[in-house]
């Protein structure tokens, strides 16, 4: 074992076990040494990572059961996961696995001596040594806990997201009565908007217009090797479609959108995200065009449909107006596509990193259902696409300093001869320093550090910690009035009929 991994057990007073959740208060007590060891390696890991400020916070933990974690997906697929031996096998697998690649990051992010470690002829093996480790113990303390049907009970039960609203911010907030006037103004909003995106388009005084493109496929995807990736990825217990990365990449990069941004300024020019020496916040390298993209998933009507998601990423939204709340470091946009089974795109939607500014853009195989009765933000869509042919993307319109999206079209081919790089959004999670050390791009609570916004101080009767802040994937709120996150496994089925069938 490396000085590292030594150091990270050694180095934290025992403490006691009478607040930890069974079955892991179980485990530390066991009489097999393994048992024991592998639940004190858990605990102690948590408190170190914890102590240091690396817990990261994209997907959730299970209380009790340290070795797993779970996103909105799962949480919603515990019903199928009860039903059937092979599909809790299933679930329970892929919450091991969001656990151990989020035990990756941390443990890269943890802080270290350089000196120290330097003179190691093992230099660099801690982090893996530790992460072998946790795989390990987390194989074992699952195969135990999920042979005992009480103990999958109680993971079947603790396996849920918590919210990003808090509850006490809207009692204090007076919610009932303040969410009236916040109500006013998301409505004024949307009417501004339509009205914005009925307007024609005009490059603003000062500005110039730039397009950028995807990068082209390394191979064609045609509309039926999507379906057929789709429907063989998708044949597990869960139904969940997981693409090879090979074929993942084919997809990310034919559905990637292309871009056209009304630049005036720095602020304007997208890039990717590095760590400065003693820097607040991340800054954009503007002279990398970096796009980061990931897979996420949808369910409707209990089948699992996959959705491909890409942020890009300001250095600030500058003030529009003196005192304008709405400022401040960092800023972008999180574009999403959710595909069909025979890979046509269904719906697209877009945020802001914060989780503000929710718009849909519907195909006509995505019909919107009328909203409840009440003040609930619902599906706003100021502007609906035709079908999406083989080999046509999106063409979205960003405007200058808001970066506001204005306008979707639809592009064919190489439509750009300024091309972006896909990158994998993972690599936020864990982005190297200039001084050698490692740190994610979000603090502990999946807020980016140094993007506060002063609409904090006025928003926070409805609830959202931080509002306007920069987020992490997975803690998104998408809603001032009503409760809504990006991520939630019911979003377009609540909101839209989809057509499934080609």
């Amino acid at each position: 074992m490396s000085r590292r991994v030594a150091a990270m057990l050694l180095g934290l007073a025992a403490a006691g076990c009478a607040s930890l959740e069974m079955p892991l208060r179980a485990r530390l007590a066991s009489e097999a040494p393994r048992v024991r060891e592998c639940a004190e390696w858990y605990r102690t890991l948590d408190e170190r990572v914890v102590a240091a400020g690396v817990r990261d916070a994209q997907d959730a933990a299970v209380p009790g059961f340290p070795y797993l974690r779970v996103n909105r997906l799962l949480a919603a697929l515990r019903p199928a996961a009860a039903a059937s031996a092979p599909a809790l096998q299933a679930l329970g697998e892929r919450m091991r696995l969001l656990d151990l690649e989020a035990r990756r990051f941390e443990l890269g992010n943890l802080p270290f001596s350089p000196a120290e470690d330097a003179a190691d002829p093992r230099h660099g093996l801690g982090a893996r040594a530790a992460l072998r480790r946790t795989q390990e113990c987390g194989r074992l303390l699952s195969e135990i806990d999920f042979a005992k049907p009480e103990v999958r009970a109680a993971l079947l039960e603790r396996a849920a997201v918590p919210d990003d609203y808090s509850l006490l911010a809207r009692v204090v907030g007076l919610y009932p009565l303040t969410r009236l006037a916040f109500a006013a103004g998301v409505r004024r909003y949307e009417e501004e908007t339509r009205a914005a995106f009925r307007r024609e388009l005009a490059v603003p005084p000062g500005a110039i217009l730039l397009r950028y493109g995807p990068p082209p496929p390394e191979r064609p995807l045609p509309r039926l090797r999507a379906a057929a990736i789709l429907a063989s990825s998708s044949d597990n217990p869960l139904g969940i479609p997981e693409p090879s990365e090979a074929d993942l990449r084919d997809l990310l990069a034919a559905h990637a959108p292309s871009l056209e941004i009304e630049v005036r300024a720095d602020y304007d020019r997208f890039g990717a995200l590095r760590w400065l020496i003693d820097g607040e916040a991340p800054g954009v390298d503007g002279s990398e065009l970096a796009v980061y993209a990931h897979p996420a998933w949808t369910r409707y009507r209990g089948r699992v449909l996959l959705q491909l998601v890409y942020t890009l990423w300001f250095p600030e939204r500058p003030p529009q107006v003196e005192g304008d709340i709405l400022a401040g470091k960092l800023d972008g946009i999180t574009w999403r596509v959710t595909l069909a089974p025979d890979g046509e795109p269904l719906i697209y939607d877009a945020i802001h990193p914060c989780g503000c500014f929710h718009m849909f853009f519907p195909t006509p195989r995505a019909q919107p259902l009328p909203a409840p009765e009440g003040l609930e933000e619902w599906n706003f869509s100021p502007q609906s696409l035709p079908r999406v042919a083989e080999g046509e993307r999106p063409l979205v319109r960003i405007a200058s300093g808001t970066h506001a999206i204005e306008r979707v079209g639809l592009a064919r081919g190489g439509d750009s001869v300024v091309r972006y790089r896909l990158r994998p959004y993972a690599e936020l999670r864990s982005l190297q320093r200039l001084d050698g050390a490692r740190r994610s791009a979000f603090g502990p609570e999946g807020l980016v550090p140094g993007s506060e916004r002063p609409e904090r101080v006025l928003f926070w009767p409805m609830g959202i910690p931080s509002a306007g802040q920069m987020r992490q994937w997975g803690r998104h709120p998408t809603a001032f009035v009503g409760r809504r996150h990006f991520d939630d496994a019911d979003l377009f089925e609540r909101r839209f009929v989809l057509d499934l069938a080609p």
